[in-house]
């Protein structure tokens, strides 16, 4: 038996903000209010990703310009992470670098293959200021590091080289919502 809410059952689910608007490639700020509007973000973040059928999500995916992001994602094993980090600071990525299919809300329906590492930790806080400290592998590393950039002001296309990211940006420029 569970105890306690179901993340996001009590957020509302806002509107994704795609590729093309300023917001994702603006550096996010920091939290400084840890009160109940964080935790209402929290929520809506959660119930978004969850509406979108996503894995992670940041808060400047719905307009929101701070630090903070949700995850509901599998590592390699199959084992299931759930959270969100307020403040997240990426402190180690290392191991191997692979290249899997990766793809974003921000961006849908398209995936690319995107280098990642397949170790990382972030540090930050919980919505109520207790410190965190996450470690990833395999694919929940990739979502540690996927969400970190975006608070960064980063998606993963810009991590996209060559002919992928040729064959990426064309795919961008025909979608319906494409405006990069």
């Amino acid at each position: 038996m569970r105890h306690g809410s179901i993340p996001g059952a009590h957020g509302r689910v806002r509107p994704l903000t795609l590729l093309g608007d300023p917001i994702l490639h603006t550096p996010c700020t920091e939290v400084t209010d840890f009160g109940p509007e964080l935790a209402r973000l929290v929520e809506d973040l959660f119930a978004t990703m969850y509406a979108a059928q996503g894995v992670g999500l940041a808060a400047n995916q719905v307009g929101e310009g701070v630090r903070v992001f949700v995850y509901d994602c599998p590592d390699d094993d199959d084992v299931r992470h759930l959270g969100h980090v307020v403040n997240p600071h990426l402190v180690e990525a290392d191991g191997v670098v692979v290249r899997g299919p990766e793809g974003c809300l921000s961006l849908p329906g398209l995936e690319a293959g995107t280098e990642r590492y397949d170790h990382a930790v972030v540090e930050g806080f919980t919505a109520t200021g207790e410190r965190v400290r996450v470690h990833g592998t395999g694919f929940f590393a990739r979502c540690l590091q996927h969400e970190c950039d975006h608070v960064e002001g980063r998606v993963f296309a810009d991590r996209v080289t060559g002919w992928r990211r040729w064959w990426l940006m064309r795919r961008v420029a025909r979608a319906p919502w494409g405006r990069a």
